[in-house]
């Protein structure tokens, strides 16, 4: 009887742990493991794609969109008015010289960001970024009616408010890295 008793229990114990094992839910990308759901403030975001980014044949980052709504195409999810992270992972150091370089190259397609009062913003953030060593985040994330909070040990920390600059940051971004096929 102890014998059952124990074996069933064990059992029960194996069974919690791949129940549990199958709800935890990560995808890995060079080394680096991103969860597929996260909460922020209470909302459910989702990863909706993940990438690789090289330079010179090194990695560089491995970056993340999360998004409370799923798209099905670039203009919805760069339009929705709701929860929306760029999570970037870094795989070797970064100074500060080169976020800023390749923020700048990055974003100059968008004319909105190059004149006018996004322009500005764009300065604040670029301002608030520094070196990051090997493992370090920065952390972009828009929420509705809170603005664009930038964080993560690659920032300062930043906090723009409004939606216009999220979503020239966005357009930007979604443009030089497509997460949907053409």
């Amino acid at each position: 009887m102890a014998r059952s008793a124990w074996g069933s229990g064990i059992g029960g114990l194996f069974v919690a742990v791949l129940l549990f094992a199958g709800t935890v839910q990560a995808r890995e990308l060079a080394g680096v493991r991103m969860p597929d759901a996260l909460t922020f403030q209470g909302r459910h975001l989702s990863l909706a794609h993940m990438d690789l980014e090289e330079k010179f044949f090194f990695k560089v980052y491995v970056w993340s969109l999360y998004l409370e709504q799923k798209p099905l195409e670039k203009s919805e999810a760069i339009s929705a008015n709701c929860v929306k992270r760029l999570q970037f992972r870094f795989l070797r150091k970064v100074s500060r010289d080169q976020l800023v370089d390749a923020f700048r190259d990055g974003l100059a397609s968008n004319a909105a960001l190059r004149g006018g009062p996004l322009k500005d913003e764009l300065e604040r953030l670029l301002g608030s970024l520094k070196d990051v060593s090997e493992g370090g985040e920065l952390i972009i994330t828009y929420v509705p009616g809170g603005g664009l909070h930038v964080s993560g040990e690659a920032s300062h920390g930043l906090s723009v408010p409004g939606k216009p600059f999220a979503d020239a940051l966005f357009v930007s971004w979604l443009n030089q890295h497509p997460i949907f096929e053409s």
